[in-house]
């Protein structure tokens, strides 16, 4: 299984190896030593496009060099492109589309099976589907909603996902326990409109009232991940602020400050309302770690609208930003509107903000140097000088940097404190000052880093903004 994209895509490859195992499928580690390869697309940009026609082409050697027999294309990608792609690569068996990964068992079980499978995008798991974690035991992504009922012009992922579909509280809660129960400590949450959870529901629920049901399970960590900033009531704040298990952490992209971009891009907010957000978020939720994503390079967008932009980001001084640089993809409202940017100039702007950032970056670190942190021990630090490697609260993995631990030890997934000793531009380095008491210790060992399964989930984001 090989998986590109962002964590949603990653959590549909989970439900693929967990349906496959169910039927019977044994997983191997190696892709030369696999029957049978999924490639997992992404197509949200030019970019993660061209990354997803690379490794199919990639996995499509092994019909000849390896044991592969079939080769599967599943996700954005085959939804976007299904007809086009099948006759140009002739050496693929079979599309999925987005909302057909569940099917892959059946697919491969038929004598005769269809070569594209791309319905309408209508389907969603629940905790009845089969999923295999593909994250290290004590981390898992739990995605509560698929779709977006959202028309951002620059976005093509309702027209490859599918309108908002949320599962029901019970239902998360309960995938949420079998996720504690395997050795999760970290529920990392995920959909493409977070803050939108449940308004496609009977009652309506909200994000707050699905964080209440899920503080309740035996987990130490919550974040949230993609909170659109549409919708953002006063009793989210008041649950993220007041929840101990709720990280001090939201993943909230902003897009951009100008004004006018923010009325073509159909964010449906303002700045004055954007930043008035920021505001309330960071005096209610102390020590909030904001992690949020730009975009330069919209059509229309002047040197003056860039100007605001880089004052905005001195000013807000967020601790996690990256910036993507605009893709003018067909299907998009912003593929047909006037004044485009000039690559160089969009490839520009992306630089001058990510310098901006890292500064920032190493001043944020800088000021922790000293400072106690809970850190959740990921492991060894290979091909460093340093012991172990980690993440604290204000760290999501993949995405966001790491704490490297160059004194004491740990188990992985054990919770251990630190004192930060250096700060560099994204890295912390720290030594190891308190561990749990030694019968947490033992469980640690012997319950939540067992032998991994015999699985291989290559997973290759695609290009991020940073």
């Amino acid at each position: 299984m090989m998986t590109l994209g962002c964590p949603k895509n990653r959590v549909d490859s989970e439900v693929m190896l967990g349906t496959l195992r169910h039927r019977g499928y044994t997983l191997v580690q190696e892709a030369s030593d696999a029957e049978v390869i999924v490639v997992n697309t992404c197509a949200f940009i030019g970019p993660a496009k061209q990354e997803s026609v690379d490794s199919i082409l990639e996995m499509a050697e092994l019909k000849k060099s390896g044991a592969c027999q079939t080769l599967v294309v599943t996700g954005c990608l085959s939804q976007r492109y299904g007809e086009e792609l099948a006759k140009e690569m002739p050496e693929v068996d079979h599309f999925l589309g987005t909302s057909a990964y569940a099917q892959i068992g059946d697919l491969l079980a038929a004598e005769a099976s269809p070569r594209q499978v791309i319905p309408d995008p209508d389907y969603i798991h629940d905790a009845n589907t089969p999923r295999i974690n593909s994250m290290p035991k004590y981390t898992a992504y739990l995605k509560i909603s698929e779709g977006c009922d959202n028309a951002c012009a620059f976005c093509i992922i309702p027209t490859l996902r599918g309108g908002q579909r949320s599962r029901t509280i019970d239902d998360i809660v309960a995938e949420a326990k079998q996720l504690a129960d395997s050795g999760v400590q970290e529920l990392n949450l995920v959909a493409q409109d977070l803050t939108a959870y449940g308004h496609d529901l009977p009652g309506r629920p909200k994000l707050h009232d699905l964080l209440k049901a899920l503080v309740q399970v035996d987990v130490k960590w919550i974040r949230l991940h993609y909170a659109y900033p549409r919708i953002f009531p006063d009793e989210l704040i008041d649950v993220m602020a007041s929840e101990p298990k709720i990280a001090r952490y939201l993943d909230m992209p902003v897009q951009h400050v100008s004004d006018k971009l923010l009325l073509s891009m159909k964010r449906g907010r303002n700045s004055e309302f954007l930043k008035g957000l920021l505001t309330k978020l960071r005096e209610r939720v102390p020590g909030l770690v904001m992690r949020t994503s730009l975009i330069v390079g919209l059509p229309g967008e002047t040197e003056e609208d860039f100007e605001m932009l880089k004052e905005f980001v001195k000013t807000q001084r967020f601790e996690r930003l990256g910036v993507f640089q605009y893709s003018d993809e067909e299907g998009t409202a912003a593929y047909d509107l006037p004044d485009k940017v000039p690559q160089k100039t969009i490839e520009r702007r992306w630089r001058e903000v990510m310098a901006i950032q890292k500064r920032i970056n190493r001043e944020q670190n800088k000021k922790l140097v000293g400072k106690r942190l809970e850190v959740l021990v990921e492991g060894p630090a290979p091909e460093t000088e340093h012991l172990l490697v980690g993440r604290h609260q204000g760290q999501a993995p993949d995405i966001d940097g790491m704490v490297y631990i160059n004194d004491g030890l740990a188990y992985p997934g054990e919770l251990v404190t630190v004192e930060v000793t250096e700060a560099h531009d994204y890295d912390l380095v720290a030594r190891v000052v308190e561990r749990p008491d030694p019968k947490q210790r033992e469980h640690t060992a012997r319950d939540a880093h067992p032998a991994p399964l015999p699985l291989s989930v290559m997973q290759r984001p695609a290009p991020r903004a940073e």
